[in-house]
């Protein structure tokens, strides 16, 4: 008897030959079996780029923020020689958390037994360990983990074997290089976990179909379903473009490099496997999401614009993002307890403008979890 993992693994061999007009939805399990979450954090989570924020949140030398990823506590830094680096938050002797939260300093300093790390990860303090035979803090650093920046983003690899993320996005240049959403600044961030799949969420984020339903208040006299534009997918991202209706304000400020086309649509892209991203004429939304398990998942979301109010409070920034991300979590509740029936079946997906992202994806972890040689043998029987 075939595992689940077995049988979804199987299911993905099945698409990763099919175009976007066979497209259909997974089998439930998908989206609810533990095993398989265990399978994706394996084999995707630890061996692709995870964004974990934007160098605009430590702007200045010392400035940090921690986060986890999967089972690993990190801390990201920007050093006194300006360099950005993901460092291991553990620390080399007994393994304890070292910081936690955000902050600016020069050292971190664990609080188990005050061995001091400077910001870059080089050990400079250890008490008394100098009694200890041949110990030197010299050449002794935290773990520094392979990082790139792109657009502002910072990404990090687990296991330092990824090729380089920025080639692989080459696609997306043309709708980015007029918004400049390196240029952004952090208005706010937001960590929450939510009670739903990863890819639910993630898919939810980056589809038009439900815009004119789940959105009819808020979207709907903005970027109607009727107006959601797919764009060439690549390797490692999927997009769509969401115009603007002609009734629809001009939003500020923008960039002055935007030409007045792109000032009339938001620009969906989605960064393989869980990065999604907003941008809107005058900011962004970005979702870095991480599985926490089949029916839960950590979302580090953060607003970014061009400019921000500083003298305007954090809640007024944000309502009516967070009206649509409510509408939205009240829909992703509604989608998990569906997903446990018994009469799920699998159904054609939505037209390629609307839901062919959902399809990209799923070719994407096709494309991931199935070994070459299961794919040959399916074109095998296929012929």
């Amino acid at each position: 008897m075939k595992s689940i993992s077995a049988e979804l693994k199987e299911a993905l061999a099945n698409i990763i030959d099919l175009g976007p007009g066979q497209a259909t939805t997974l089998p439930p399990e998908f989206y609810t079996s533990e095993s398989f979450v265990e399978l994706e954090k394996e084999e995707i989570f630890r061996k692709e780029w995870i964004c974990l924020g934007r160098v605009a949140e430590i702007p200045k030398r010392g400035d940090y923020f921690t986060t986890q990823l999967l089972d690993e506590p990190l801390i990201i830094a920007r050093g006194q020689d300006d360099k950005i680096r993901v460092l291991s938050n553990v620390c080399r002797h007994r393994s304890s958390v070292i910081v936690e939260g955000n902050g600016n300093s020069k050292h971190f300093v664990c609080p188990y037994h005050a061995w001091t790390y400077a910001n870059d990860g080089q050990l400079l303090r250890a008490p008394y360990m100098d009694q200890i035979k041949g110990f030197k803090v010299e050449g002794s650093h935290l773990p520094e983990l392979k990082t790139e920046i792109w657009h502002g983003f910072i990404y990090v690899n687990l296991d330092g074997k990824a090729k380089p993320l920025a080639p692989r996005l080459i696609g997306l240049e043309p709708y980015l290089k007029n918004r400049h959403p390196e240029d952004m600044l952090v208005s706010l961030v937001q960590e929450e976990v939510w009670p739903t799949n990863w890819k639910c969420l993630a898919e939810n984020y980056m589809e038009g179909y439900h815009l004119s339903t789940v959105h009819s208040k808020e979207l709907y006299d903005i970027t109607p379903t009727r107006l959601c534009e797919k764009i060439l997918p690549g390797e490692a991202y999927t997009g769509y473009k969401a115009h603007y209706t002609r009734k629809s304000p001009q939003r500020k400020p923008y960039h002055p490099n935007m030409t007045p086309e792109e000032r009339r649509f938001s620009m969906f892209f989605w960064i393989y496997p869980s990065h999604t991203v907003g941008i809107t004429s005058n900011g962004s939304a970005s979702l870095a999401l991480q599985p926490r398990g089949a029916g839960e998942v950590f979302n580090r979301c953060i607003l970014s614009s061009y400019e921000v109010d500083a003298a305007r409070p954090p809640e007024a920034r944000t309502e009516g993002f967070n009206k649509t991300m409510d509408e939205d979590r009240v829909q992703l509740e509604k989608i998990r307890r569906g997903l446990a029936s018994r009469y799920v079946e699998r159904k054609p997906l939505g037209p390629p403008d609307l839901e062919g992202t959902v399809w990209d994806m799923y070719q994407y972890m096709a494309r991931m979890l199935t070994p070459k040689s299961a794919r040959r043998t399916r074109l095998k029987r296929a012929s």
